[in-house]
């Protein structure tokens, strides 16, 4: 089966997930841009093993877009068993699927989550043509089918698939004993009894704001361990602010050493505004750690349950969000079980059953 799959960046998930789906199959992915102008320089250590990744000639148009018109030469020049096209916003998605209609060569849309939301009048226009006429679109959730149905596509054409960055081997086999995580924040430096870990960058979506808020509500015997970028003056000066010495900015780490802050910590936490989907849930629950996160995540509505692996909270609610985590922490048993739930659950999305997904709808669309 030939697949041709059009995208932005080779992000690192998405390689991931490529190396995967070509054992498969003959996959060629068109990129716009080399790396994503806002990702640290792990986001360039990426290796092509299984597929032929070909970086399109075009104009960069922001941090992670280009227009490319040669897209167009290679449905051209081939014959392609399934078109997916995951950049249909942007300019040389929709120059892809213009010319697609056109020639009434079918295609599939994917993107990894959405919301539906008010748009301007104008700006609605232009995602109904964009997002309709798709023969199948591929959803990674509830949120995710009513944002498509709300630009026009007809629901059922819209299929459902599990997203994930984690393969099955990264999954862990049983919860980390509290024994294991006390030796483990030993090597890391974190002194404080709990840990409470937010992994991501200091931008306002994510929300990073709202847990500093929320830390005046914690014991300073749990620490709270951001990883990821360096923090802006704004979250250093709510730290100093609020006398928050239990609060802890790492910076970015690599996958090994990230790993590490997984196995130690107790809670996760992403106090997002807005994530379409949210992969570092998708790591959590490979880690066994119990989840808090907001009602505007997508991988928490579509993967947590309230009171069963972690719980959902209302955007911008930094009392909630501090009673959730007090909740866990507090009780030892409740810990032990939201642990279990998501270690098994996180075997239900992963890079495997991703790639299964996508090639039973490949052979089933080829079929119709």
């Amino acid at each position: 089966m030939k697949v041709l799959f059009v995208t932005n960046v080779p992000s690192p998930y998405r390689v991931k997930f490529f190396n995967e789906l070509g054992k498969c199959c003959e996959l060629t992915v068109l990129f716009e841009k080399k790396t994503s102008d806002e990702r640290d320089a792990s986001w360039k250590e990426y290796s092509f093993d299984t597929f032929n990744g070909v970086f399109l000639n075009g104009k960069s148009i922001s941090v992670d877009m280009a227009y490319c018109p040669e897209v167009v030469s290679y449905v051209k020049e081939q014959k392609w068993d399934a078109v997916i096209c995951s950049d249909f916003l942007s300019p040389t998605g929709m120059k892809l699927t213009g010319y697609l209609k056109r020639r009434h060569i079918p295609y599939i849309l994917e993107s990894d989550g959405g919301f539906a939301s008010p748009d301007s009048f104008l700006k609605k226009a232009l995602k109904k043509k964009a997002i309709g006429g798709a023969d199948f679109y591929l959803s990674t959730g509830k949120s995710h089918d009513d944002y498509y149905a709300s630009y026009g596509a007809p629901r059922d054409k819209i299929i459902r698939y599990p997203f994930s960055s984690v393969s099955e081997k990264e999954i862990l086999s049983a919860p980390v004993s509290a024994e294991d995580k006390k030796a483990l924040r030993e090597k890391l430096g974190i002194t404080e009894q709990q840990a409470i870990l937010a992994v991501g960058q200091f931008i306002p979506r994510k929300g990073f704001d709202t847990l500093l808020n929320a830390a005046k509500y914690i014991s300073n015997e749990v620490g709270i361990y951001f990883v990821g970028g360096s923090p802006t003056e704004e979250y250093v000066q709510l730290k100093e602010q609020y006398h928050l010495d239990n609060v802890h900015f790492v910076g970015f780490k690599k996958p090994d050493e990230l790993k590490k802050y997984y196995m130690a910590a107790n809670v996760f936490v992403l106090p997002t505004r807005e994530d379409i989907w949210g992969l570092v849930i998708n790591e959590a629950m490979a880690f066994g750690l119990p989840i808090v996160t907001t009602d505007r995540c997508l991988a928490g509505v579509e993967l947590v349950k309230d009171g069963e692996n972690g719980f959902i909270v209302p955007v911008e609610d930094s009392e909630a969000l501090a009673d959730s985590m007090n909740r866990i922490l507090s009780d030892s048993e409740l810990i032990r079980l939201m642990s279990e739930n998501n270690l098994k659950k996180a075997h239900d999305h992963t890079i495997e059953s991703m790639v299964k997904a996508h090639i039973q709808i490949f052979e089933n669309t080829e079929r119709n």
